[in-house]
């Protein structure tokens, strides 16, 4: 009886032994089929266009803050906040009596200066005449003269500078529009005192032209290089279920130092006013993606908390490469690295698949 549990103990080891020996050698097998079994793709460079969404601020067209030039007083304003003006249109009359003291004073000294130059130029011009007869005038006689003369002359030229200077601030005492706009801000009243040497005071004026406006959008560095200058399509907060376009009309060529970012303009004409300065905005910028990009799909890429690779396989062997990634679409994204064309990379990446690992014969995907 002992005999017989030892014998059917053993056969019943052996048995178990070879299925366990059996079911390794097909967990190995499976193993080999699926490494040997890898999809391939053969890179070729190619790009991915895309539209980008970027805020955007809706500026005046045209802005500027209305400061003197002169200090006085506010004699006269004829607009108040919101009013719409038109190029040199009046809008500030300021008063200042010593600056017209002051051109009355320099307007006698010229004419009199010029007098002076009107006199010694006769008498200069006598003597020439006179000197026609020889040993009448001396020769010192007539280049004094002629020294007085010139002299007159340039005091005269002198005070005509002084006095049309004056005359030209005495014209800063009326302040026009610029442009046509529309006044967004006023701070001073009749009778107040106002000067040019505040540097820290309001502007007596802010004027921003509203029927143009500028749709400002910072785009960040990878992206400034990429932009189309096509239509774009924007949304403003404001008016929610409406969309817009407009073209792309100017852009800044450089980027900012503080946030790396190219600053484009759009222009908006705005002639009936729907839009206000100010407004946010969200625009759809078409990109034409990068001409030196690999394109392949999301899944050929493996990211990791410390870096994003690509597996290759170089040599009959897999290599991992660090990529980054740029445009994307549904299924695709664009790739940087050290890879050339030509070569093969794994279709579905993944993190089990180590780096030198022998590949054998792996199907190339037709891509």
């Amino acid at each position: 009886m002992k005999n017989r549990l030892a014998l059917f103990a053993l056969t019943a080891l052996a048995i178990g032994s070879q299925a366990c020996n059996h079911a390794a050698k097909e967990k190995q097998a499976e193993k080999t089929k699926n490494e040997t079994a890898l999809q391939l793709m053969t890179l070729q460079k190619s790009h991915l266009g895309e539209n980008i969404q970027l805020p955007g601020t809706l500026q005046p067209y045209e802005y500027v803050q209305i400061f003197p030039k002169v200090n006085g007083f506010v004699k006269n304003i004829t607009v108040d906040r919101g009013s719409r003006v038109r190029k040199g249109q009046l809008l500030i009359e300021l008063e200042a009596p010593e600056m017209q003291q002051s051109l009355a004073a320099a307007k006698l000294r010229f004419a009199q200066a010029q007098a002076v130059y009107e006199t010694t130029k006769e008498r200069y011009q006598r003597l020439l005449e006179t000197n026609k007869t020889p040993g009448v005038v001396s020769p010192f006689d007539l280049s004094s003269a002629k020294a007085k003369m010139n002299a007159d002359m340039a005091t005269m030229q002198a005070e005509e500078a002084d006095y049309k200077a004056r005359q030209a601030m005495n014209t800063y005492l009326t302040v026009v529009a610029p442009f046509d706009g529309i006044i967004t801000e006023r701070n001073v009243h009749p009778g107040a005192l106002v000067g040019s040497g505040n540097g820290n005071s309001k502007p007596m004026l802010v004027i921003q032209q509203q029927d143009k406006l500028r749709l400002v959008v910072n785009v960040p560095e990878e992206y400034s290089s990429q932009l189309s200058n096509g239509s774009v399509q924007f949304t403003v907060n404001a008016l929610p279920g409406e969309t817009f376009s407009g073209k792309v009309a100017r852009s800044s060529g450089c980027l900012s130092d503080n946030y790396r970012t190219e600053a484009i303009e759009i222009d908006v004409p705005n002639n009936d006013h729907k839009f206000m300065a100010g407004m946010y905005a969200e625009v759809q910028l078409p990109s034409v993606g990068n001409a030196e990009a690999y394109v392949v799909p999301k899944s050929a890429v493996v990211t990791t908390t410390e870096r994003k690779y690509v597996i290759a396989v170089r040599g009959g062997k897999t290599q991992w490469l660090d990529v980054t990634q740029g445009n994307e679409s549904a299924d695709s994204t664009e790739i940087f690295g050290a890879l050339q064309p030509g070569d093969r990379v794994v279709v579905k990446g993944s993190y089990e698949i180590k780096e030198g690992k022998s590949m054998g014969n792996p199907r190339v995907a037709v891509k």
